[in-house]
């Protein structure tokens, strides 16, 4: 999958939104409670629904969060691959269209 860094960063703040809600209603980190959810630990019952969106919106955010992480980690090592030993430069790369 290919995606651009505003796609990844929008992803991750839906997800992160969703997860928060769910955090908020259940008392629960999202990392505690995907843990139980791995390991079959929760009784699902009437929560069922809840639990399989939880954990859905929860692998969204790691897998944005590892996407971003990849891009940052790849970045970096082209600043520092351009400056040479020197200071590093670190300039937005917002993309821009020229307006007539």
């Amino acid at each position: 999958m290919e995606a651009t860094i505003i796609e990844i960063l929008d992803d991750l703040r839906a997800a992160d939104e969703i997860t928060r809600r769910f955090e908020r209603r259940y008392w629960l980190s999202s990392a505690d409670f995907y843990a139980l959810y791995q390991k079959g630990e929760l009784d699902d019952g009437e929560n069922l629904r809840d639990f399989t969106q939880w954990a859905g919106y929860y692998e969204i955010k790691l897998a944005r969060e590892a996407a971003l992480n990849k891009l940052s980690h790849a970045r970096l090592q082209e600043m520092r691959s351009k400056a040479g030993g020197e200071a590093l430069e670190l300039r937005p790369l917002e993309p821009m269209l020229k307006v007539a």
